[in-house]
């Protein structure tokens, strides 16, 4: 896992990681890590938005919870 930037300082991400077809989350205040897959609910356009925003380091949680908040895989 790769800590998040945090830039804005209010982020509930803690940290991620990625490969060619998911996104792993880790958010503050929870041990369950979020997979969120392109070949899933999430799919390729979402995951592909939320791992530029993981690599920028800031925005991830926003975008969670605005348009992938239930998109999970497990």
């Amino acid at each position: 896992m790769k800590r998040y930037a945090n830039r804005s300082g209010h982020s509930g991400v803690e940290a991620y990681r990625f490969d060619a077809t998911s996104l792993w989350v880790k958010f503050r205040n929870s041990d369950t890590l979020y997979q969120y897959s392109s070949k899933g609910r999430a799919g390729p356009r979402k995951v592909a938005r939320m791992k530029t925003l993981a690599e920028a380091g800031e925005g991830l949680s926003t975008y969670i919870s605005q348009h992938a908040h239930d998109d999970y895989e497990r």
